[in-house]
């Protein structure tokens, strides 16, 4: 006899959804026949009773809310401002067609003026303050050696096509945000003598933090309303001698911080955020976490690059810092690798993987380019065959999109604000069973309404990359989908597939917090494939009565029946450290369950013993609502036509 395993239904709880149905989908297919496409199906993918799940079961798990993702976008370089500003001269309309394609928050489909191309929404942006190795020359805000005064400042040393396309982006986007940061300090204040490599000398410290604020100060009066962050310095773990780098410790940075931090609360930055670090991830645990623990009030965050190191590092920081957010910010693509080995590299590592790995934002590198130029003269970035921007803009003003477009407009896709001034969505729990559980990689997200009684949108990003079992063998995975207690069905692709429904603000959380003494709670066993309701649980005595009978079990007596804050849950398996004292009558033939009480769960165990969780107290709402998940975690054999006979039982019996 196999081990009995324990399913928990609630259907009571489960909120009419016959209207969630999935009606946006948008797709890009590895062989590019779909390309970031809209599909409208016929007839929609209806949520209905479970019966049975595909290869692949995605589970989406609202009850458990995580960080709020901020979007995604690129850095407008000087190459890349001038390259769009080129673009405008030659071609306006392809111009105003990109940057609404690239820009736009709508959350349609498609948008009037701009043909069938979907409207992406990529929505934050980082600015180089002076000179990157994506611009025409080496500058600063301030060259003249030893101004401390900044009486020579002037933020009109930036090309003007910068705050031109900078600009123009703002007024496609209303929700934009705009990130600045440095490549380097004026090369006075350095080791160097020069903005290439070296690093700040000691007192410049808080002269440059004032250089920093005169930066936010200048961006503002040139009219970028949508400022967002600033960081201290790009990459400070790195130092080259051909391009504007600084090598910049933790402490330094920290100390630079400190003092900004003060001047923009003084000076109207105050919501500005600070964002710190900027480099790879294979210094998470160290460099980031030194400048938190200097600087924890001045620094809101920390930002990532992918260039070493495994997203997976992220965690280090975060689970020293919970409270700190994190942005991914820079990666870039090399000119001739392979389309589709990127595409599934990107959205496993960046544009689910960043975002799963708790990041707020998903950037790649320069927005555009024309095959990776112009550069810095002399630089040695970018070597080999080159950087590849999200956006190939030709010298005749066509263009064209990059790998690099289509994986993050998947994920913007999902979490852009479904209404105007409305937020953005915010990263949901998510996992993936059955045979083929490795082929899908997936994130969930719930974007939130500006009026309280519109439904909330749920969306899932799905990577597809199961091309290679016994060589190139692309297979299209047929999948189910568990939402509340319903379930769909979509046959996914290789490629890269978001899907949107949208569902009342209940779930069954919050129901069950808000269930009253008198209303059913059915608790069903399933033993050798054959499912057993188990006992029916805050019903007059007559039905649970009658319903003992019809599972042959003993029904729970009447004192031992939950309070209006109780709940009873199933498990596989107790926990530790059982209890004395306490009495539950015990459930057969399904082995051991849980109630929930003011002590937390109380597991029966399959011989009749008690056990506690003893640190129940000191968890918090979001790591107790995952231990009930994990042990009431649903056998995967569904209910197809079980609640349809209990509810008929339920009316013979009434």
């Amino acid at each position: 006899m196999r081990a009995p395993a324990l399913l928990l239904s609630l259907s009571f709880l489960v909120t009419p959804i016959a209207s969630q149905q999935i009606w946006d989908i948008w797709q890009t297919t590895w062989d590019r026949s779909k390309l970031f496409t809209s599909l409208a199906p016929s007839t929609p993918i209806n949520f209905g009773s479970p019966s049975g799940i595909g290869s692949a079961d995605i589970d989406v798990d609202d009850t458990q809310v995580f960080q709020g993702v901020l979007g995604v976008g690129g850095t407008l370089s000087d190459s890349s401002a001038l390259i769009l500003s080129q673009m405008k001269s030659k071609n306006s309309a392809n111009y105003n067609q990109l940057l609404t394609y690239m820009f736009s928050p709508k959350d349609g489909a498609n948008a009037a003026g701009i043909g069938m191309l979907t409207i992406s929404g990529y929505s934050y942006i980082r600015v180089p303050l002076g000179a990157s190795d994506f611009s025409a020359n080496l500058y600063s805000f301030d060259d003249a050696s030893g101004d401390t005064s900044f009486n020579s400042f002037n933020i009109g040393k930036a090309p003007s096509y910068l705050y031109s396309v900078l600009k123009d982006i703002q007024a496609v986007n209303p929700v934009l945000k705009v990130h600045i940061l440095p490549w380097s300090p004026p090369g006075w204040m350095k080791t160097s003598g020069s903005m290439n490599g070296g690093s700040l000398q000691s007192q410049y410290v808080s002269i440059y933090a004032n250089y920093l604020l005169k930066c936010l100060q200048g961006f503002k009066s040139e009219g970028i309303t949508s400022l967002y962050a600033i960081s201290i310095q790009n990459e400070p773990q790195n130092s080259q001698s051909s391009y504007p780098t600084t090598s910049m410790t933790a402490a330094v940075e920290a100390q630079i911080g400190i003092a900004l931090r003060t001047l923009m609360n003084n000076n109207g930055f105050s919501a500005i955020k600070l964002i710190g670090f900027e480099h790879n991830w294979n210094s998470a645990g160290s460099y980031p976490v030194q400048l938190m623990q200097a600087a924890p009030n001045a620094f809101d965050g920390v930002a990532f690059h992918c260039y070493s190191g495994t997203v997976a590092q992220q965690d280090t920081f975060h689970n020293a810092f919970p409270n700190k957010d994190i942005y991914f910010t820079e990666c870039s693509g090399t000119i001739g690798s392979d389309w589709w080995s990127d595409i599934k590299w990107y959205m496993s590592n960046l544009f689910t993987g960043a975002i799963t790995h708790n990041a707020r934002t998903a950037l790649m590198w320069n927005i555009a380019l024309n095959n990776g130029a112009p550069k810095l003269p002399g630089t040695t970035s970018c070597g080999g065959a080159g950087c590849r921007s999200i956006a190939q803009i030709n010298s005749d003003g066509s263009y064209s999109l990059n790998q690099e477009f289509y994986a993050m407009a998947a994920l913007s896709k999902a979490i852009i604000p479904k209404d105007a001034g409305g937020p953005f969505g915010k990263r949901i729990a998510v996992s993936v069973g059955g045979e083929l559980n490795w082929a899908l990689v997936v994130g969930a997200y719930v974007t939130d309404r500006v009026n309280s009684a519109d439904w909330l949108r749920y969306s899932i990003v799905v990577l597809n990359w199961d091309d290679s079992v016994g060589g190139w063998n692309p297979q299209p995975v047929e999948a189910t989908i568990e939402f509340r207690g319903k379930q769909a069905k979509y046959t996914f692709p290789v490629g890269v597939t978001t899907l949107w429904w949208f569902a009342p603000r209940t779930n069954l959380r919050n129901a069950n917090a808000n269930a009253t003494a008198s209303e059913p709670i059915e608790v069903y066993g399933e033993t050798d494939g054959k499912q057993q309701r188990l006992a029916l649980y805050n019903k007059p005595r007559h039905m649970a009565s009658q319903s003992a009978q019809d599972s042959n079990v003993a029904d729970s007596p009447a004192d031992s029946q939950p309070a209006q804050s109780e709940r009873l849950l199933l498990t596989e398996s107790g926990e530790s450290g059982a209890a004395s004292g306490e009495s539950i009558s015990k459930l057969q033939p399904g082995g051991p369950a849980v109630k929930l009480d003011d002590l937390g769960p109380l597991v029966v165990n399959s011989d009749g013993t008690l056990s506690r969780i003893a640190n129940w107290s000191t968890l918090t709402e979001a790591e107790r609502a995952n231990t009930i998940r994990v042990l009431s975690k649903r056998n995967k054999i569904r209910l197809a036509n079980e609640e349809q006979k209990l509810q008929a039982g339920i009316a013979d019996s009434s």
